[in-house]
């Protein structure tokens, strides 16, 4: 049986990744619909799944609608017990809720300042001191995911996990504002740059053309940096 999943432009929707992510890396079928993010139409497209107002959502294939990305990645891994997106050790576990649930609530200065692109790499992007800050939060996180439990693998918990899903985006702007960070931090960025996944994300995205393109800064710019 089938989910749909509902989500926004490639390019831009960082939490629309999110979600395509957890059914993609996964192996959970799914087809996946558009909604007119910056077409204007977002209302409209999502006028039969209310009460949900912003993407992505799913439905079951029983028809349920769930929206929320963190509510979605927990009601997949409850009907999936045995696909594996949660690490299986227990306190991975509860640290890799800890850490999306942060992601989820937390890091906005990053997320203003930063928001998600696809297309370039942008040069001579200004760190603020609250981007500094989220950058710091991040990378502790991220080191003490792979010092505690990141041994067997390259991805947070070893295996690709949620953890991974949720922080996804955040490595795409690492890449794409040539943000500073640690050794550690560049070499997890650089695996989700080369994960199949994110890049079959990436080029889908590629695949429509922006006039004006959203979020464009005056800065010069230079090729993506992954694949």
């Amino acid at each position: 049986m089938t989910y749909d999943l509902f989500i926004g432009d490639q390019t831009f929707s960082s939490w629309s990744m999110r979600g395509w992510l957890m059914f993609e890396a996964f192996g959970l079928p799914v087809r996946t619909h558009m909604i007119g993010l910056y077409d204007g139409t977002m209302a409209k497209d999502l006028a039969d799944l209310a009460p949900a107002r912003l993407v992505p959502v799913m439905r079951t294939p029983e028809g349920m609608v769930v929206g929320e990305t963190l509510a979605m990645a927990e009601t997949l891994a409850e009907r999936h017990p045995d696909a594996g997106l949660w690490p299986a050790d227990p306190a991975a576990r509860a640290l890799a809720r800890w850490m999306v649930a942060e992601m989820c609530a937390g890091f906005s200065a990053l997320r203003g300042a930063c928001p998600m692109q696809l297309l370039h790499q942008y040069e001579g992007f200004a760190v603020s001191d609250a981007v500094q800050a989220d950058l710091t939060r991040i990378e502790t996180l991220w080191a003490l995911a792979r010092e505690r439990h990141g041994a067997d693998g390259p991805w947070l918990f070893g295996a690709y996990s949620l953890a991974d899903v949720f922080y996804a985006p955040v490595a795409a702007r690492i890449a794409g504002y040539a943000l500073p960070v640690r050794t550690q931090a560049q070499a997890y960025v650089a695996t989700h740059l080369a994960d199949p996944a994110f890049n079959a994300w990436r080029d889908e995205g590629l695949k429509k053309q922006y006039d004006p393109v959203p979020y464009a800064m005056d800065l010069p710019t230079k090729p993506w940096p992954g694949p």
